[in-house]
């Protein structure tokens, strides 16, 4: 998993006002982890200290996709 310092790097450095997380799983189901879903809500505490909105993660794979924010979690 990535740090807060390396999500948020080009985010500050390009000023920007929001973020989309995303990843894939290659192989296997959408569903978030534990730890995605831990991570999530870690650099969405981090995004508001920063001034940074965090406004989905979306986990893809070959075919689908799996929004946060679609199945209102943590969002």
């Amino acid at each position: 998993m990535c740090t807060p310092r390396e999500v948020f790097a080009d985010p500050l450095s390009d000023r920007a006002s929001a973020v989309i997380l995303a990843h894939n799983h290659p192989v296997g189901a959408l569903n978030p982890s534990e730890q995605d879903i831990e991570t999530t809500q870690r650099l969405r505490q981090v995004g508001d200290i920063m001034g940074i909105t965090v406004m989905d993660h979306i986990i893809f794979n070959s075919t689908e996709y799996f929004s946060f924010l679609e199945n209102n979690i943590g969002f």
